[in-house]
């Protein structure tokens, strides 16, 4: 537990990314703003990654950037959720915490059900990429596959790395790649976002 004399660092291939180190960027398209979380490779462009996590705060209606290759996942975080028209067929993504799966290749549209939202966003290019998104509740422990990674995103304060210093509070981050960092224990809910080669 945090502050015993058996806690550890987290290993070197873990990283820990700050809520408080994020800059709002403009969407692609000029119609938001985002604050990403990681993306690989690092500091890949919007053409050149294999993956992209972010936090998208959406304010009004409008549509969504368009990305050939590319699959999406969205996870309302908070806020009432949306009517997702994605190529003609809506979508109504209403529940909070339920990842929505939609091409991010067709024509998309996003309509606020009842007020402004954040949105987690996972992209993935489909053709070099897997991506599982699960929200998660309690603990469970962190596993990249091989030559892949896990993504672990806090929802409340007080999560911390079991047998180590480390504590995430809301929307910190924690990455791993090759190694396990071990069991993250939750005080609320967190999402995971397992990356896998295709």
């Amino acid at each position: 537990m945090p502050g015993s004399s058996t806690a550890q660092e987290p290993p070197p291939a873990v990283r820990v990314l700050r809520a408080a180190g994020r800059p709002p960027v403009p969407w692609r398209n000029g119609g938001g703003l985002t604050r990403e979380i990681a993306t690989a490779p690092e500091a890949a462009g919007p053409d050149a990654f294999d993956w992209r996590v972010s936090l998208a705060e959406v304010a009004a209606d409008g549509p969504f950037s368009v990305f050939p290759g590319v699959d999406r996942t969205l996870t309302v975080v908070e806020g009432a959720g949306m009517d997702l028209l994605v190529g003609g067929e809506h979508h109504i993504v209403d529940e909070p915490l339920w990842p929505h799966d939609f091409p991010g290749d067709r024509p998309t549209e996003g309509f606020l059900l009842s007020g402004p939202v954040v949105n987690l966003n996972v992209m993935h290019r489909r053709a070099r990429t897997r991506a599982e998104t699960a929200v998660v509740c309690g603990t469970v422990r962190l596993s990249p596959p091989p030559g892949g990674a896990v993504l672990a995103v806090s929802l409340d304060d007080g999560a911390v790395i079991d047998g180590t210093d480390l504590r995430l509070d809301r929307y910190d981050a924690v990455l791993a790649e090759g190694a396990s960092p071990g069991v993250l224990r939750t005080m609320g809910q967190a999402v995971v976002i397992t990356f896998s080669q295709v």
